[in-house]
């Protein structure tokens, strides 16, 4: 049997990538299709991928054309799958002519001639809409969304605004096409989509406004301090028909997706522990040590650690246990320790005490070891008993880390998702249940 290997992204699956894969089958008998993954187009730097690898996946089957499907993960898995699948012809578009050669060596290469007037691209650029983005809120945060959002394709800044006017006109003197407004409803007639980056203690009534307004909303971690306020807000999205999407860099990172999933998978068996922890040394001055604004160690950084735990182990914890040292009104350390039916995980966070900054997850076959920072990792390592099956896994992790959650933003727009699959809403509402047990002091031990 006469067996034939394909590859391609196909988004916004279209007739030419239909007639290459008819084209494809036509050489052999068997036709093998490699998907690329999502963390494979992000590492290639294309951050325009409109539909996710599943989606893709099922466009691809509903051809009828392949006979196996196989999701393309990494650099020279090519070689690794022909060899694998035993496979007679390589084959691919003509616009490649020359660059897949070096196959040669493992199997034949031909070059299918491409459907002329047709591309991903043109399709992309024909129908995707431009999201008009508005910062609201120009700390120092949001100076990293404009130069992290110019990386992914449908979506343009375009408007800021501050409460503090000059904050605002001194963030579009920094980046070009940015208008600064002074009126808050001028700001929104301008824009499809917020980002808000507003102190902790504004994020509720920011999100609650803007979603009225009928506007998507991206907002800083941690979204809000009440359940019932998270919950709230992501009705009100609902019924507005708008998306509303903490962001939580991590919760987008390539590494850490791949992560989960090879846990999921039951690689290191069953999960019996998790311990994350993540701690900064700060200034005191700044607003994070600030009573006032919400300061502490908790609010600042809970919800990474707390992202872990819920993706792995759930929302529906048996109790939740906290142990604090304060300063001047704020935790400078907090520790909390969950009770699971089948299992406990624990966290640490510090912005006046320094820990070791990683991630480990245990179970009954092996364990799971991200070094610090494990929260915007490019690397991780399975581990076993027998230190020959351990595994090492290595990712980019570009910039800031924002570009990979406004890509998920953008196509969770474009797509009329209401809730990313990375970072879903109840695990949101839960890690705001969490801040509340905090503030009404429930169940907190000060050390």
């Amino acid at each position: 049997m006469k067996k034939v290997i394909t590859y391609g992204t196909y988004d916004l699956l279209h007739q030419g990538h239909i007639n290459l894969l008819r084209r494809a089958k036509e050489l052999g008998e068997y036709l093998i299709v490699g998907v690329t993954n999502d963390s494979f187009d992000r590492d290639r730097g294309k951050l325009n991928v409109r539909n996710n690898v599943l989606e893709r996946v099922e466009a691809v089957k509903a051809t009828g054309y392949a006979d196996q499907i196989i999701i393309e993960d990494y650099v020279g898995q090519k070689i690794d799958d022909i060899q694998k699948y035993d496979v007679d012809i390589f084959a691919i578009g003509s616009d490649w002519e020359g660059k897949f050669d070096y196959l040669k060596e493992f199997c034949e290469v031909v070059y299918l001639p491409r459907t002329e007037g047709i591309s991903s691209t043109m399709l992309r650029n024909d129908t995707q809409l431009t999201v008009k983005i508005g910062i609201l809120g120009c700390g120092r945060v949001a100076y990293r969304f404009p130069i992290e959002a110019d990386v992914v394709s449908g979506i343009n800044v375009v408007a800021a605004y501050d409460i503090e006017v000059d904050h605002a006109q001194s963030f579009s003197t920094q980046f070009e096409n940015v208008i600064a407004y002074t009126e808050i409803d001028k700001f929104y007639d301008a824009v499809d989509a917020i980002y808000i980056a507003t102190p902790h203690l504004a994020h509720y009534e920011n999100i609650k406004d803007a979603l009225l307004h009928k506007k998507h909303v991206l907002c800083e971690t941690p979204m809000v301090l009440n359940g019932g306020q998270a919950k709230e807000l992501y009705k009100i999205a609902e019924q507005m028909g708008v998306i509303l999407m903490e962001a939580n860099k991590t919760a987008h990172c390539p590494a850490f997706n791949h992560l989960i999933v090879l846990i999921k998978s039951g690689l290191i068996g069953d999960i019996v522990d998790i311990e994350a922890s993540l701690s900064q040394l700060l200034d005191k001055s700044g607003r994070e040590f600030d009573v006032k604004q919400a300061g502490g160690a908790l609010f600042e950084q809970g919800s990474y650690p707390l992202l872990p735990i819920f993706r792995l182990m759930g929302i529906h914890y048996e109790d939740l246990m906290l142990f604090s040292r304060m300063e001047n009104g704020v935790d400078i350390y907090t520790r909390g320790v969950f009770r699971y039916n089948n299992a406990s995980c624990s966290f640490k966070v510090g912005l006046g005490v320094k820990t070791e900054g990683n991630l480990v997850i245990s179970g009954t076959k092996g364990y799971a070891y991200v070094p610090a920072p494990w929260w915007k990792t490019d690397y991780f390592e399975l581990r076993y008993e027998d230190q020959n099956e351990n595994k090492k896994f290595f990712y980019k992790w570009d910039g800031f880390g924002l570009r990979y959650e406004i890509q998920e933003f953008v196509s969770c727009i474009l797509n009329h998702r209401f809730s990313s699959a990375r970072l879903r809403r109840r695990e949101s509402i839960q890690m705001a249940y969490v801040m509340e047990q905090f503030v009404n002091q429930q169940n907190i031990y000060i050390i």
